[in-house]
């Protein structure tokens, strides 16, 4: 696949994506069409050697799996890591807001979002609904307006001559999205207006909208920008950036070695849920993989776990907010995440093995350390050591604007992460 097919599949990619339903419905998909079965954690699972296998849970995370041909204990599983989620709007249990001759949604804001770039976007909706049908059975399914049905506008400078300088955004005073002009004295339903699209969408049988799980985002397209369209602009860029990546791996996976790719929800919030890094799921798939604790146990030591989450790029109007010698370059190589603090899990052996993977497929690769003097994020990569107790790396691609809901990222870099990492998945020997 050259780097031009990869991120046109990538931008079709994170536009079915709205939310992480969406992504674990689209990746599921391609999953399926790449011949892999579905499992059903409720069912009794019979794995076989030579077999590729996927599961989700809560609709919104999704482990997938390749049973490879060579023995456990002596190749290990080479893993793969990200997260689902991405900051964002979530809609409140009872939102409706009538003010000022305007209806409008309160929202909550979900991870550590940057709301300024949210004001003055062109915004839909989209999410998992909860309904009893008309035989009283309780069902779920997603939902997604597509065009924008709803504006955050900004307070005009004229009102607020210190807005460039001064101003403060207070997320429950300022954030709530205008979705239409009303009557003073109106009721407005949302859960009403949720059972109207469901009939438009084809699902006719709601007697009643129980709740939801509902995210606003942008409808502006992803793109390539720049004028040698170096660029690759588009909502969500952290994480579903390294799903894509991730998934694009496996799927190139030959098969001779166990490998495996897990997507979590709630990275951005914690991790702490049944579905998260931090829960249970992933120890609870390999225990079923390899039910033996001793085997277990010894397949784990000779395995090794990738993170993948989005880097900082070195910003050229913010330089001073990178430590000199660190200074990760968009178009130059994959980013390897270092902290002393285990803000990150990479260590000295695992960062020996990836940059030997990436010297055996001619990528080049870069480090990152944040400044000394601030704060470090995380990922679920020290979650996923600590939980399971795997071997683990974290990388990323170079990224501006993370946490906005429009980031940009390089044509070069994810297509040449997918190349180091479907080289992981393949080699002969990792540890």
């Amino acid at each position: 696949m050259t780097a031009a097919t990869f991120n046109e599949d990538l931008m079709a990619f994170l536009a079915a994506s709205p939310t992480p339903f969406h992504a674990v419905e689209s990746m599921a998909s391609r999953l399926l069409k790449a011949g892999f079965q579905r499992l059903d954690e409720a069912d009794d699972w019979q794995l076989t050697p030579g077999d590729r296998y996927f599961v989700t849970r809560n609709d919104s995370s999704i482990i997938a799996f390749v049973y490879g041909k060579q023995e456990l204990t002596t190749s290990g599983i080479r893993m793969v890591g990200a997260h689902t989620d991405s900051p964002c709007l979530k809609v409140k249990p009872h939102p409706e807001l009538v003010r000022q001759g305007y209806f409008q949604l309160g929202v909550e804001v979900y991870g550590g979002a940057l709301l300024n770039p949210w004001f003055d976007r062109d915004l839909s909706l989209a999410g998992r609904v909860s309904y009893r049908d008309g035989q009283g059975t309780l069902k779920s399914c997603l939902i997604n307006f597509e065009r924008p049905i709803a504006v955050i506008p900004s307070l005009a400078i004229h009102l607020d001559r210190e807005a460039n300088s001064k101003r403060t955004v207070n997320p429950q005073q300022h954030i709530p999205p205008v979705l239409m002009q009303v009557k003073e004295d109106a009721k407005p339903d949302f859960r009403g207006v949720l059972k109207e699209h469901l009939s438009q969408q084809g699902i006719a049988d709601v007697d009643k909208v129980l709740d939801y799980e509902l995210s606003f985002y942008d409808v502006q397209p992803p793109a390539l920008v720049g004028l040698e369209q170096n660029f690759l602009a588009s909502a969500r860029l952290d994480n579903l950036l390294s799903c894509y990546i991730g998934l694009q791996s496996l799927l190139e996976a030959d098969g001779e070695q166990s490998c495996l790719l897990v997507c979590n929800d709630h990275e951005e919030v914690g991790s702490a849920s049944a579905c998260g890094a931090q829960g249970p799921m992933l120890e609870q798939l390999l225990a079923r993989w390899i039910p033996d604790a001793q085997l277990r146990l010894r397949a784990i030591d000779r395995s090794m776990m990738i993170s993948a989450d989005n880097a900082h790029a070195i910003h050229p109007n913010y330089a001073d907010k990178h430590d000199g010698n660190h200074g990760p370059q968009i178009n130059a190589g994959p980013v390897i995440k270092v902290n002393a603090n285990q803000r990150y899990a990479t260590n000295s052996e695992t960062s020996a093995v990836f940059r030997d993977l990436c010297d055996k497929v001619d990528v080049p690769v870069q480090a990152f350390v944040t400044r000394t003097d601030l704060g470090c994020g995380s990922t679920i990569g020290p979650i996923t050591a600590s939980e399971v107790g795997v071997k683990t790396l974290d990388v990323g691609v170079p990224t501006f604007a993370m946490h906005s809901c429009r980031e940009l990222g390089g044509v070069e870099d994810s297509r040449n992460l997918n190349r180091v990492l479907s080289a992981f998945f393949n080699a002969e020997r990792i540890l």
